[in-house]
């Protein structure tokens, strides 16, 4: 019979309070799944519940996997552990110093054992641990920190208390993206220059939407601060540089012409204040002009009317105020009716922050421009 195989880890165990003992070590990730697995949620034939961990999010694996792959990655958050009786700490000789001591945990090792008999379970970092078994990547060490749990009720209640916590606010996560270099997930990627963009509109000292976006910052409150919410103004930068007059600066980078794109909004949303001057700087129950359908609407409006002057110089702010104005008398941007065509009427403040009616109202405000402005004067065409 050969010797048991163990994995001896250098260790620090810390008390909390009179029952709770928990271990925090460093191990190659790449080494967790000899001695770890995941209890994934199912129900046994007698509809019992067993195990408590979600099913993998594959292309969040593989977001993080790529993360992992890139020159200079980094995964500060230790993963959560709970571990069954066969795990022992050995502490040092050293004394302990106040609620921890250090020492070694000694995990057994059987490479011919099951999942089911391991003796470790992942209670938080399942798709971490995923993404680092696949990555094509010698080693990558993690932090761990982990519990010897008496019971799979102990682990469920483990797993529920941390991953109940309150995650990060996206406004606060959009407000940090224009500050950050790393490789991030592709949904934060595309939204870095944006919120860079925005970012420059909410501070710059001649934007016309200076402290006027909620952020983290500079949330809502006293006027003039706080109006727009941050997603709506993202949500329009997002669809201009995808297919708008925005898309014109961009470069294959992620980023594109910042100090152009800035002028075309600035200019833009002067001209919006000058010719909506009684719903401009109000709150959104009060004006539909700064709620999410009005931002994003008016921005498809400013794609249309830059579709105009396609020659060397941007649209400016006259320009924009020229084309604007006639629309002025079919907006119902603070009382009355919208009419949206035969038998379609909304009064102006059932206009909802929803794709259904975003569209109605760009599309309105778009068939309006055009009927209204869009042959009044040539076209410019680009010089040769």
């Amino acid at each position: 019979m050969s010797d048991p195989i163990e994995l001896r880890v250098p260790a620090i165990e810390v008390r909390q309070g009179p029952r709770r003992v928990l271990y925090t070590f460093a191990v190659d990730g790449k080494k967790l799944p000899l001695f770890t697995t995941v209890s994934r949620i199912r129900r046994g034939e007698t509809e019992s519940l067993f195990g408590y961990q979600r099913p993998e999010v594959l292309s969040h694996i593989a977001e993080i996997r790529r993360y992992l792959e890139s020159p200079d990655p980094l995964i500060p958050n230790a993963l959560v552990v709970a571990f069954n009786r066969s795990v022992e700490f050995h502490p040092s000789s050293s004394a302990e110093a106040g609620y921890c001591r250090m020492g070694h945990l000694v995990i057994p090792l059987d490479p011919t054992t099951s999942d089911e008999q391991k003796p470790g379970w992942i209670v938080d970092g399942q798709q971490r641990l995923a993404a680092i078994r696949e990555a094509a990547i010698a080693s990558f060490p993690v932090c761990v920190t982990a519990f010897i749990a008496e019971s799979d009720s102990e682990q469920r209640e483990q797993f529920i208390l941390v991953n109940s916590t309150k995650p990060l606010s996206k406004g606060l996560i959009y407000e940090l993206l224009p500050n950050t270099n790393a490789v991030l997930p592709k949904i934060l990627q595309r939204r870095r220059y944006p919120a860079q963009l925005l970012s420059r509109l909410n501070h710059d000292l001649d934007s016309p939407l200076r402290t006027m976006i909620e952020t983290p910052t500079n949330p809502i409150g006293d006027l003039p601060q706080g109006i727009i919410k941050d997603n709506s103004i993202l949500r329009m930068l997002e669809n201009s540089l995808s297919d708008g007059l925005l898309y014109r600066y961009r470069n294959g980078e992620g980023g594109g012409d910042t100090d152009a794109i800035l002028i075309i909004l600035k200019r833009f949303w002067s001209a919006v204040a000058d010719v909506f001057k009684d719903a401009w700087g109000l709150p959104p129950r009060r004006s539909r002009l700064m709620h999410g359908a009005g931002v994003i609407s008016l921005g498809f409006l400013m794609d249309a009317i830059g579709d105009r002057y396609r020659g060397d110089e941007l649209p400016d702010t006259d320009d924009f105020r020229d084309n604007l104005e006639p629309l002025e008398s079919i907006c119902r941007w603070t009382e009355g009716f919208w009419d949206f065509g035969p038998g379609v009427q909304r009064k102006w403040n059932e206009v909802q922050n929803t794709t259904k009616d975003i569209q109605l109202l760009a599309n309105y405000l778009l068939i309006q421009y055009r009927q209204l402005v869009w042959n009044r004067r040539p076209v410019v065409v680009p010089t040769t």
